[in-house]
């Protein structure tokens, strides 16, 4: 009885089981290395595909051999942690060219590189050349012209987007229902094209996640335990395009030729920004610059003069280190995601390369915001200089960055002067936003044409009150003016709000950027006390104290405590809704016969 043995490559080819189907394979005895067996339920334990593809072929060929008269055995050692290791030097494939040997067997292999050394070891050798579909996958007869990409779930009918980026629509391809099996042999296809096929090549692989470049689709094909249901989606860039083809201001065209080298291009999921990246690729490409990309997946548009990088040892750190090496005029940094993106993109740029970074982002501003808390405030303009927003396919904004020591928008004391970050509109230098650091935390401002003052109250009410509670957390806060405010705090905590010979306000008054007035609970509370009366009106509370007091502030106290502060309205009357909190603590004061007191 002859016997075979067989390795890896032509399990996962399914050679072997077309062999028997087709009665070339009978009367013999098949020989499975346990080295093999190991190999497969390593990769299914880790959820790649392969490892299923081999594992699923090993079952068909034992239901196949009790059928034709096959047997079917496995033979030697499991490998050790030492053949582990050294598999990616051919230890694993050493072992199972021995049990060949041993066996005096014919070696089935689908690897041309292991034909070739059985073959000088004196193996008898088998090679089988995968005969493999690469062109013409079940899955492009889903695409036309207009197809920006397909989603094929498990239970549902395939679906496509159609048109392009800002104006598609959502179709049924067909009126099936998709089930795993179809869904598995596609990705078998795609898996077997990418491998033998250098338009191909596995981007991620993860449990229950896999992401392949083939040829110009990206295919994304999640399972369980990632997802709920066997997912297939795959993208296709339809259009192509030169800078030249978008409507660029001759402004804007210089900046991109001249000036520019910090480039954002940010935008909604499919809103084009990948497409606008590649053709600034090839716009300094054709400038005789050096470009390169950093991607995964490595899926952008770009000419052979552009060298396509991804992770290298899992890792973008990794692969700017050799990225300085080649020293590139510009790289492209298509899905700045991680927090370790953001933080390689602002190594890459202060160390003098041109960088263009992709950004998802629902406007320009949030691309800038998303730097904030990666890289240190001061550093951003020195990274980004323009934030180009596409919508749509086309550029919708674009902003431009400037650092600038001044007093905010806003504020009107030169001594609150910092570092700010000035957002200015591109094509009019109008000012849009302002970006600086106020007390302990980054402010992002909006800057309109009504907002040149009230700064104060729009910006810090919540952080001074915050930064004041801390010394006393009943203290009394009111903001007097856009640069000015009053603090009531106890009486034994004024001297370590105010410090030694005024250390301590000084240094609050600089860090919130106003001036802070201080004063002592008790010595306003047991100020003069007004004359006033007390009645009801509907839902509200009149108190009504000398109309010769209209006009001005009243503070109102119960038992030394500062309930509300209000205005004298018309006729000396204050009013308060007795469903508001200090209407309730005044009514119960009264009812109870509380000190209540009214300081003008």
């Amino acid at each position: 009885m002859e016997k075979i043995v067989v390795d890896t490559s032509i399990i996962i080819d399914g050679e072997i089981t077309k062999l028997i189907e087709s009665g070339n394979l009978k009367n013999c005895e098949i020989v499975i290395p346990v080295a093999v067996l190991d190999e497969l339920q390593s990769q299914a334990s880790q959820s790649k595909e392969y490892g299923f593809v081999g594992l699923g072929e090993i079952k068909k060929i034992r239901e196949l051999s009790e059928k034709n008269n096959i047997t079917l055995r496995f033979e030697g050692e499991r490998p050790s942690m030492d053949d582990i290791k050294l598999a990616s030097h051919g230890r694993i494939d050493a072992i199972i060219k021995d049990i060949a040997k041993r066996n005096d067997a014919t070696f089935y292999t689908a690897d041309y590189v292991q034909a070739l050394v059985a073959q000088v070891e004196g193996i008898k050798t088998r090679y089988s050349k995968p005969d493999i579909k690469t062109t013409g996958l079940e899955f492009e007869k889903f695409f036309d012209a207009q197809t920006m990409s397909i989603h094929l779930k498990e239970g549902t009918n395939p679906m496509a987007k159609r048109g392009k980026p800002g104006a598609f629509t959502l179709v049924d391809l067909e009126d099936k229902i998709l089930t795993k099996d179809y869904l598995s042999d596609i990705t078998t296809e795609i898996l077997e094209a990418s491998r033998v096929n250098q338009s191909g090549q596995v981007e991620i692989s993860k449990p229950g996640a896999l992401v392949i470049q083939f040829k110009d689709y990206r295919t994304t094909i999640t399972h369980p335990p990632f997802s709920s249901s066997y997912e297939i989606t795959i993208t296709h860039p339809i259009v192509k395009l030169s800078l030249e083809q978008y409507t660029i201001s001759e402004k804007l065209m210089t900046r991109f030729s001249e000036k520019a080298e910090g480039i954002l291009i940010s935008g909604s999921p499919g809103s084009g920004k990948s497409t606008f990246a590649s053709s600034l690729a090839e716009f300094y490409s054709k400038k005789g610059k050096i470009v390169k990309t950093l991607e995964s997946p490595r899926d952008l548009q770009v000419n052979e003069k552009i060298t396509q990088y991804t992770h290298l040892d899992g890792s973008f750190e990794n692969s700017a280190d050799i990225l300085l090496l080649v020293r590139p005029d510009y790289t492209i940094f298509d899905e700045v995601r991680r927090f370790q993106d953001f933080r390689v993109f602002a190594d890459l740029r202060l160390a003098g390369v041109g960088m263009v970074g992709v950004v998802h982002a629902n406007a320009p501003l949030d691309a800038i915001q998303r730097f904030i808390g990666k890289v240190e405030l001061g550093m951003i303009p020195h990274i980004l200089d323009t934030v180009v927003f596409v919508k749509a396919g086309n550029i919708a904004q674009v902003y431009e960055l400037e650092f600038k020591v001044k007093v905010p928008t806003g504020m009107t004391e030169q001594d609150l002067a910092r570092p700010v970050i000035e957002v200015r509109n591109f094509e009019n230098h109008n000012l849009e936003y302002e970006i600086y650091t106020y007390g302990e935390e980054n402010i992002v401002i909006p800057i309109s044409k009504e907002a040149k003052s009230g700064g104060i109250e729009k910006l810090a009410e919540s952080k001074i009150r915050e930064t004041i509670r801390r010394f006393d957390s009943e203290a009394e806060i009111e903001i007097l003016s856009n640069n000015s405010i009053r603090v009531r705090v106890d009486k034994e905590v004024m001297p370590s709000i105010i410090g030694r010979g005024g250390a301590t306000i000084n240094d609050l008054e600089k860090t919130l950027g106003v001036h802070i007035d201080v004063e002592s609970k008790e010595e306003t509370s047991f100020g003069k006390g007004e004359w006033f009366e007390m009645s009801e009106s509907g839902n509200n509370m009149i108190l009504e104290v000398d109309t010769s007091k209209t006009g001005m502030s009243a503070d109102i106290y119960v038992k030394d405590k500062l309930v509300t502060s209000s205005y004298v309205g018309k006729n000396g009357k204050i009013i308060i809704s007795k469903k508001s909190d200090s209407g309730k603590r005044i009514m119960k004061a009264a009812m109870s016969k509380q000190d209540l007191r009214i300081v003008i």
